[in-house]
């Protein structure tokens, strides 16, 4: 069975694995805080039908509430141990809770909650809950979507048949604070991981409002400094640039 991965910007994935539709930290709106989308918008129908939401940390960029409502306040959200007050009091009734090494099945598809070193607190005044990155696998496919996380050595022991790899590479501004990977980091994560593709995410989708015209690099150049690090490392991977609303498939 063929599966596929469509990158809708920041750290927004559509998978179909195993006949099952999965989005990774939805940001399907055109604003955020004091951010505003620099890609094209998301079209409806690559988050219609969805069958779970994986939610990585409770930060702003990655659990956007108006976004999820679009999904529908039934949509299946699976996230990080701590989040579960949170999301059910804003009206989502189906929240499924991982710590990590802990699994959840949703049709023919087994999503696992993997480590993340990552701060998961939700500025300024909000809970906090665990980060993770999940383990996304069919009987066909195998796909590790980090969420954020700096460099962690289990990372190799993940999975010994990866298929894909959605790694962030950067983040939302000029400057890349910690807990987070860069390309540099990342092109390391992947010779841990050993995946057969990897595609660059977090990154040239969101950005402050009016450094656009001082610190427009940010946009375009960490996805391409990643492929770079990952072939001068020599590793077999195979690197996919995916704009927003571009994808894959295996």
């Amino acid at each position: 069975m063929t599966s596929s991965a469509v990158f809708l910007g920041h750290s927004t994935v559509l998978l179909a694995l195993g006949g099952v539709r999965v989005l990774t930290d939805p940001v399907l709106r055109s604003r955020l805080l004091f951010l505003r989308r620099t890609a094209a918008a998301v079209a409806p129908d690559h988050y219609a039908a969805v069958d779970a939401v994986v939610l990585s940390h409770l930060h702003h960029d990655h659990c956007d509430l108006p976004s999820l409502a679009l999904l529908g306040r039934d949509v299946q959200l699976i996230a990080p141990e701590g989040a579960e007050d949170f999301l059910r009091r804003r009206g989502f009734a189906r929240v499924v809770t991982l710590r990590a090494g802990r699994s959840h099945t949703v049709g023919q598809v087994t999503v696992t909650a993997t480590p993340a070193l990552h701060d998961g607190r939700r500025e300024p005044f909000g809970p906090r809950a665990a980060a993770v990155g999940y383990l996304i696998e069919s009987g066909q496919a195998a796909v590790y979507f980090a969420g954020d996380t700096d460099l962690f050595g289990a990372m190799a022991d993940l999975c010994p048949e990866l298929d894909l790899a959605l790694l962030p590479v950067w983040g939302w501004g000029p400057n890349l604070g910690p807990g987070h990977l860069d390309p540099e980091r990342a092109a390391a994560a992947v010779a841990l991981l050993r995946p057969r593709f990897t595609v660059p995410v977090h990154w040239g989708t969101l950005f402050p409002y009016g450094l656009k015209p001082f610190f427009g690099g940010r946009l375009r150049t960490p996805p391409r400094a990643f492929a770079d690090a990952v072939a001068a490392r020599g590793t077999p991977t195979e690197v996919r640039l995916l704009a927003p609303g571009r994808g894959m498939t295996w």
